[in-house]
């Protein structure tokens, strides 16, 4: 390490080093903003003196239960106020937070709990059934069930457990926090969807998550006392590390549970929201409400989108709405959003079209990440910022995880090169803006072409039938792979004939890449609202 001529005397001391951990972001606010509202849910509001409360007695009640350091508490909740808590009070007795995905099977949240080596999980009522049969299939030593009752949504306590109100109730409100000693501690253990495989345990540190809360902050240009509305599941990336945010900069989390288009109008009005984050499919869900579920309001507010690339249409329509989208992109492994699509001035004077096409592109890296690019696959050298030539999405960076649990061997494969490998392909344009083209494994081939699926899909999500759609291969004993599109119609509209749609793609598109089968369907989604393709193709195999 290089230095300067003399520096004796000059080292790491309690007064000049402190580990970053977004833990700190609370304590603060415990003491800047003590009577501002923090945390709301329905007729529920705690300031941020209760908050912290509350956080500290979780804490303490956990190290009561018998937690130590480094071990596993995980969550099955939706996005309600004991998840949030649990964001700072699991860390704050030393214990690594694990939130576990509420639409899992019981096989798959046996083997999450059993991964992990959970102690203890805080469970809603609503999902306590599914847990009791995961653990019922368990051949480890099975972690302790804390519930989590929410009766105003129709879910009271079963009275077979200990409620989560009374366990914090024997914890102690001035319970000294366990701070890492360590930043490279781990602050999360989150498990990956596992679409082709056992989920994958993504371990995060305290370290990555403070700086995505200052990148985040700085980035989505928030400023202070920002009203944030939990639609993000809080299982997914921990939220994208927003609840830890929020207390840097004194805003109020209001808690979502229900993801609908009234839910979200009625908080709006309701709470004054600012700021949220969302899929695509909740964009498309607000965009298509009926009267009844819409809501006006005269203020603006910025929303974060990722988890697929949005189309164009769906930016032009939330932006019309009175929304000011921003696309993100990431994944797990890097603590969610990692680029921003910054729209620059000059965009602003572009044809509609070319506008919202820019927009869709996932853009540049967050400011506190070192280093994202697009590579070649076989020599990892940056490909030409041309928009044409594609390459693998790589990053580095502080909010890159510390590696899979368990599996040394995925970690090593991840990390080849010195970069986490993101398996998307993409382009970058002449102004370093990076545009996704589609993950490895949608990539379409036909006939020795490749077929972007996301480009397709964009020109069929201008349709006006169309809500939503995918695109996946279909076998083709001539071309070897066809496009082939799932398309979900909006409501009340006549349905269009294949024929139609693959007309309007004909408009765009090479005659290559336009669809040669079309499905009318249903799509099926994730709880954050990614379409699942694997079905699809399951579906397209037997065509």
């Amino acid at each position: 390490m290089a230095k300067m001529a003399n520096e004796t005397g000059l080292t790491k001391c309690a007064a000049n080093y402190v580990p970053l951990t977004p833990l700190s972001h609370l304590k603060r606010a415990r003491d800047v903003y003590p009577n501002r509202d923090a945390l709301v849910y329905g007729a529920r509001r705690h300031t941020y003196e209760e908050y912290y409360i509350r956080c500290s007695q979780l804490a303490s009640a956990l190290e009561k239960q018998g937690i130590r350091p480094g071990e596993v508490v995980s969550t099955i909740c939706p996005n309600i106020p004991a998840i949030i808590e649990a964001n700072f009070g699991v860390p704050a007795s030393g214990a690594v937070l694990n939130t576990i995905n509420t639409r899992l099977d019981a096989d798959t949240i046996a083997y999450i709990l059993a991964h992990s080596e959970a102690k203890i999980v805080l469970v809603d009522t609503q999902f306590i059934p599914v847990t009791l049969e995961a653990i019922s299939t368990m051949t480890t030593d099975a972690p302790t069930i804390i519930e989590v009752a929410d009766a105003t949504a129709g879910f009271p306590p079963t009275g077979k457990h200990v409620e989560y109100e009374d366990f914090i109730a024997g914890g102690d409100p001035h319970h000294a926090w366990h701070m890492p000693e360590d930043e490279w501690d781990a602050i999360s253990l989150n498990y990956t969807s596992g679409t082709t495989g056992r989920p994958k345990g993504v371990v995060c540190h305290h370290r990555g998550a403070y700086l995505m809360t200052m990148g985040t902050a700085l980035s989505w240009q928030i400023g202070l006392y920002p009203k944030y509305l939990t639609i993000v599941p809080l299982f997914h990336c921990n939220g994208w590390n927003h609840t830890w945010m929020m207390p840097s900069l004194g805003g109020q989390i209001t808690c979502c549970r229900d993801i609908t288009a009234a839910a979200i109008f009625d908080a709006i009005t309701a709470e004054g929201i600012t700021h949220f984050g969302g899929a695509p499919i909740v964009l498309n869900t607000l965009i298509n409400a009926t009267a009844d579920e819409k809501k006006c309001f005269n203020h603006e507010i910025s929303v974060l989108t990722a988890g697929a690339p949005p189309s164009p249409a769906t930016i032009k329509g939330a932006e019309a709405l009175g929304f000011k989208v921003m696309q993100v992109y990431g994944l797990t492994e890097t603590y969610g959003h990692v680029t921003e699509c910054i729209e620059p001035n000059e965009w602003m004077a572009l044809p509609d079209p070319e506008r919202y096409t820019k927009m869709a592109r996932v853009g540049v890296q967050y400011p506190m990440m070192e280093n994202i690019e697009v590579v070649d696959q076989d020599t990892l050298k940056s490909v030409p910022r041309d928009g044409k030539t594609i390459g693998e999405i790589v990053i580095r960076g502080n909010s890159v995880m510390k590696g899979y649990y368990k599996n040394p061997s995925a970690t090593a494969e991840a990390f080849d090169g010195g970069a986490f490998h993101s398996g998307d392909i993409a382009v970058c344009h002449p102004d370093g803006y990076i545009q996704i083209t589609d993950r490895m494994k949608d990539i379409i081939i036909s006939g020795g072409e490749n077929i972007s699926s996301v480009e397709i899909e964009n020109t069929l999500m201008s349709h006006p039938a169309v809500s939503l759609c995918a695109v996946v291969a279909r076998p083709d004993e001539k071309w070897g792979e066809t496009p082939c599109a799932f398309i979900e119609l909006k409501d009340g509209v006549v349905k269009p004939s294949d024929a139609e749609i693959i007309a309007h793609t004909r408009k765009y598109l090479s005659g290559f890449k336009c669809p040669k089968t079309v499905v009318f369907q249903e799509l099926p989604k994730t709880s954050t609202g990614k379409i699942q393709k694997f079905e699809l193709r399951d579906v397209a195999k037997v065509l």
